[in-house]
């Protein structure tokens, strides 16, 4: 019995930049998501995370992948208003969509960080056309496994089940043969 992953909650986004409308994961089916979980004064966002999802929304369509930023402060509130956003998203031309998740004082932590139970920024989370949530990474990720994962969400792969060595068609006994010209 095939056990499917479970929805990726909605996100509590209070302000939204780089986007003529609110973004939902309802509106949003249909594409991959990546999303990126990051603050503005946070070294490895900046960095390094920042910077890679900038190269997703540059290298894959936008009819496949949506990339989105999330600004979760858990730190620094006084810092890190909306105001201070946009100089940083226009400072830094960071090109695609940027939310920032909701406070409702119930902890410091923001709610769509709460719900998705991240630890930290950067993270990165992965949802599939069909609005599961399918991965997710804490701190730093090399460039190909994301990309390979990314890559794998849009056309539809399971993330979970990788193949294993001689598993692709024409393949046995972990040797690929190549297809006969007919």
């Amino acid at each position: 019995m095939t056990v499917l992953p479970p929805p990726a909650p909605e996100w509590a986004v209070v302000q939204w930049f780089n986007t003529p409308d609110p973004l939902t994961l309802q509106a949003l089916r249909g594409r991959a998501v990546a999303l990126l979980s990051f603050q503005m004064l946070c070294p490895g966002c900046v960095a390094s995370a920042l910077p890679q999802a900038a190269r997703l929304h540059a290298l894959f369509p936008r009819e496949r992948l949506a990339v989105v930023g999330l600004h979760t402060v858990f730190e620094h509130h006084e810092a890190m208003t909306p105001a201070a956003l946009r100089a940083f998203l226009h400072e830094y031309r960071i090109p695609f969509p940027v939310g920032v998740d909701r406070h409702d004082g119930a902890s410091p932590l923001p709610r769509t960080m709460r719900a998705y139970a991240m630890r930290g920024t950067p993270t990165w989370t992965l949802i599939d056309r069909e609005g599961r949530l399918r991965a997710q990474h804490f701190g730093e990720i090399d460039d190909l496994h994301l990309g390979a994962e990314v890559a794998a969400l849009t056309l539809g792969a399971d993330l979970r089940a990788p193949r294993a060595r001689g598993d692709a068609p024409g393949c046995a006994d972990g040797a690929c043969a190549a297809a006969a010209d007919g």
